[in-house]
């Protein structure tokens, strides 16, 4: 191998395709910084408010505002909704813009910096503890929100007592400080509540703007949740208290004013909030994660009774990020009605599934994306989330998943396999050319940019099954240097921790030699393998189990997953959200024009389900329609390609991999095994460091917290302590944890 070209990065060559390095227009780019700019100012000037919300002078200045445009026909409503509820919804649509403007734009023009340098997204702060491993950018994150809350409750707390003060009975002033303290400590609620949904919207332009993906977004939503359930609790609890005191606990709990809080859709949402937050604790969750994903369909009961609660004008505090929400859940909800076709299933020796499903050839998605899988025959309620494990250069019209046995829904999927074959579970044949399976796609999801290919070292560090995200990594490197297309990595080196040997043939599922047989001279790869319960290879290493030849079933046309949400077409992205946001504006001055001034409705909770059906009908008819549109021209735009029925996977290769392998099924070429024993980590930077020298080298940690915490732990300690001329180590995790 030609040492020189080890150490120079692919970066352009000669037949690297013209459309995949065009640089942006000029114009293009002045866009683009006048949007970021926009954006910045609009999310500085929302998170202000709201975090200053509690001093004086911020709720001066908001009741101007209210005054200011309080005269227009949607009233204060219209005021509170335009104040903080549209400058979320005014960030989506410059987004969207964003997003359409930046294109297809490749990440080559994002050189490796001759300097490394820390990060705040990559430098891992927190390793242990309950927030898990956690970032420089998110512990800033948790102390501004951590700063907000304290801040609140002083402030609050400040002006409660001010107040009681001015009363003279003891009794007196118990009951009006617990009442107006749970009233502050609701609204600080609300206000988390904003930003509560924002992360689980898992196709939102605002995700894909910031190239945060849902598997890390979730955590945000989890910490969120678990603030946002704190401060309701103690809200319930005060007012609890204070009713007790009062002496009418019963009567004050079943109350349901008409003008003021009706208080029993607000113990009705605090019940339906308690039972989720109690399910998603950890122990319970883990112990069964049915409850906790049933359970947390009890997110409608608990928005709808909290707009009832506290009607409409409050309720438009938070009102902005649940739209989101409800925009991408709709959304999800048109895509994952499709069935997609199987093209090819099989169960590996290992334990694992292998599916091959139909994808539309205009379907975007990157190398670390994952979807979500629903099959009908083993439940119609449960998604599960699974890696990506082939490239998107692999074929044009298919997507291939490894899907590890590890619980009940993955058990039933296998035996459902075998059974249909009509086999024993010991003799794991495929399906029947003529049988399938009811399957539903969402997604794909994942970073909107690839970013595995953005270093020119890498560190893919896997446990078990995490080892399926890794392959499509690979594979995608390899068509890359095969096709001449821009590739930076050029030193890779895999740290793979399994149980047993059984699970090593999952490494000969990419056939590297067949995709690009002169790969050895652009890129130094190596393989590290620790088998972690046992203490030496098994000794009958000739028998190896292989994958029996699965038959390719045909794709027919119109059974190929949709591509309405995830990494979707961006200019019909933004046209659902606007639409949708439009059919609100209007609904909501049609309502106002024609029945609440006509009428007088004047009933607090009456006008907080006349918005939730205003948000509910504005999607359901404007977004709808152009969810309808955008579906007819996805089909125009397959059938233009020319999607071809015939399309078939060949299912051989695994097999004939296999003959080319050693009699364990891995890849003799710079791959390493150890028995009984696990990675030492401090070991391997080390020596990393000594190699590769003074560079930016990314490592993506997919498996168990544990492996995570390892690895964040030794990177803070070598970044901390480097030399000079060592290499910064950047932690990207991909491991999904519900």
């Amino acid at each position: 191998m030609d040492e020189n070209t080890v150490h120079k990065p692919l970066l352009l060559s000669p037949s690297v395709e013209p459309e995949s390095v065009k640089q942006a227009s000029f114009a293009a780019s002045l866009a683009k910084l006048i949007l970021r700019v926009v954006i910045w100012v609009i999310f500085i000037f929302w998170v202000a408010l709201t975090f200053l919300f509690p001093a004086e002078f911020t709720s001066k200045f908001v009741r101007r505002l209210l005054e200011a445009t309080g005269g227009t026909v949607f009233g204060i409503t219209g005021s509170l909704f335009l104040v903080f509820s549209a400058p979320i919804l005014a960030i989506s649509f410059l987004s969207a813009a964003y997003l359409v403007i930046s294109g297809e734009e490749e990440f080559s023009k994002k050189k490796a910096s001759r300097f490394p340098s820390f990060r705040l997204w990559t430098f891992p702060v927190i390793v242990d503890g309950p927030f898990g491993v956690v970032s420089a950018a998110e512990f800033i994150g948790i102390l501004l929100f951590g700063v907000y809350v304290i801040w609140a409750v002083y402030a609050y707390t400040l002006q409660t007592l001010h107040y009681v003060s001015n009363y003279s009975s003891f009794k007196e002033q118990s009951y009006i400080f617990l009442a107006i303290m749970g009233l502050r400590f609701g609204s600080v609620g609300i206000f988390c509540l904003a930003f509560l949904f924002l992360p689980v919207a898992r196709g939102s332009v605002l995700l894909r703007h910031v190239d945060i993906p849902f598997e890390h977004a979730t955590r945000y939503h989890v910490w969120l949740g678990h603030l946002t359930m704190v401060l309701f609790t103690i809200h319930g609890l005060l007012y609890v208290i204070a009713w007790a005191i009062e002496g009418r606990l019963l009567e004050k709990i079943v109350e349901w004013k008409d003008i003021g809080v009706a208080n029993l859709p607000g113990v009705i949402s605090l019940i339906a909030g308690l039972l989720m937050w109690v399910t998603s604790l950890p122990p319970v969750r883990k112990l069964n994660f049915e409850l906790f994903f049933y359970t947390h369909q009890l997110y409608i009961v608990f928005v709808f009774f909290l707009a009832l609660h506290v009607g409409d004008f409050i309720f438009c505090f938070a009102a902005g990020g649940i739209f989101l929400f409800m925009l991408d859940r709709f959304l999800r909800f048109c895509q994952s009605r499709k069935v997609v076709e199987i093209i090819s299933a099989k169960c590996l020796p290992c334990g694992t599934v292998e599916l091959v499903i139909s994808k539309p050839a205009n379907l975007r998605y990157n190398a670390l994306s994952f979807v979500f899988l629903q099959v009908r025959e083993l439940s119609w309620l449960q998604w599960h989330p699974f890696s990506v494990s082939s490239s998107p250069l692999d074929g044009k019209y298919h997507m291939s998943l490894l899907i590890k046995v590890l619980g009940e829904w993955t058990a039933k999927l296998r035996d459902n396999i075998l059974n249909v074959a009509g086999e024993t579970p010991e003799e794991e044949l495929p399906l029947r050319p003529r049988t399938k399976l009811t399957v539903s796609v969402e997604g794909p999801y994942g970073h909107e940019s690839p970013y595995h290919l953005m270093y020119e070292n890498l560190v893919l560090v896997a446990g078990g099954i995490g080892i399926s995200p890794f392959l499509a990594i690979l594979s995608d490197i390899l068509h890359r240097i095969r096709e001449g297309k821009p590739c930076l990595p050029r030193n890779i080196s895999i740290i793979w921790a399994v149980k047993k040997t059984t699970e090593l043939p999952l490494l000969s599922t990419v056939d590297m030699e067949s995709i690009c047989p002169f790969y050895t001279d652009k890129l130094n790869l190596e393989t590290h393998v620790y088998v972690t319960r046992e203490s030496e290879p098994p000794l009958e290493e000739g028998n190896v189990q292989s994958a029996t030849n699965c038959p390719a079933f045909p794709a027919p046309k119109g059974c190929s997953m949709s591509g309405l949400v995830g990494t979707g077409d961006k200019v019909w992205s933004g046209l659902y959200i606007i639409s949708s946001t439009l059919g609100l504006i209007i609904l909501m001055a049609l309502l106002e024009i024609f029945y609440i001034n006509p009428y007088g409705i004047s009933k607090w909770w009456y006008k907080g389900l006349l918005l939730i059906a205003c948000m509910t009908v504005s999607i359901l008819v404007f977004g709808g329609a152009v969810v309808g549109l955008w579906h007819l021209w996805e089909t125009r735009v397959s059938e233009r390609e020319g999607y071809d029925d015939t399309i078939e996977v060949d299912t051989t290769k695994y097999n004939e991999t296999l003959t080319r392998k050693d009699s364990l099924g891995v890849p003799t070429n710079s791959t390493h095994i150890k028995y009984g024993t696990r990675p030492d980590f401090s070991e391997t930077f080390a020596y990393l460091s000594k190699r590769w020298g003074c560079v930016d080298a990314g490592v993506i940690v997919c498996g168990p917290p544990t492996l995570q915490a390892s690895v964040a732990k030794e990177i803070r300690s070598h970044n901390m302590r480097r030399e000079r001329e060592h290499p910064i180590f950047h932690f990207n995790s991909h491991s999904f944890d519900l």
